[in-house]
């Protein structure tokens, strides 16, 4: 398997990580320990502790970019894009994505949220080359 395409598999995992050892036990636990009912959890109240709200907030980061990574690495894998400059650009976007991510739940406050921001920037910056190899290569 290619580096792009590992680091794809790589960002899908780190997305289900954090379903199954963080809002997964904090829900059923929940439930099963009679704080919660089933459906106590809507997506669109405010629930649970901070770290909780961050954690559900980081999770959805990830599904949100995770199909636009996903659509370039593939469309490089198909065109034969597989090393140099594009299997650089696809780790340094997961690099940035598992930052943002762990600064996410880390903390709220000002700095953090700067931090958290600028490693998006990067993602963004590597999407955008990889587009851009894809379109010379292409």
């Amino acid at each position: 398997m290619t580096t792009p395409l590992w680091c794809l598999v790589f960002f899908a995992s780190w997305t289900l990580a954090l379903v199954l050892f963080g809002l997964g036990p904090f829900r059923v636990g929940s439930v099963l320990m009679g704080k919660a009912k089933p459906n106590h959890f809507p997506a669109e109240t405010p629930h649970g502790p901070d770290w909780y709200r961050r954690l559900m907030r980081a999770h959805a980061n990830c599904v949100e970019n995770l199909g636009p990574f996903g659509v370039v690495v593939l469309v490089g894998q198909l065109i034969g894009l597989t090393d140099g400059n594009f299997a650089l650009l696809s780790q340094v976007y997961v690099g940035a994505r598992v930052g943002q991510t762990l600064l996410h739940l880390a903390s709220g406050r000002a700095r953090i949220i700067n931090l958290r921001f600028t490693c998006f920037l990067v993602q963004l910056v590597c999407v955008g080359a990889m587009i851009v190899e894809i379109a010379r290569h292409g």
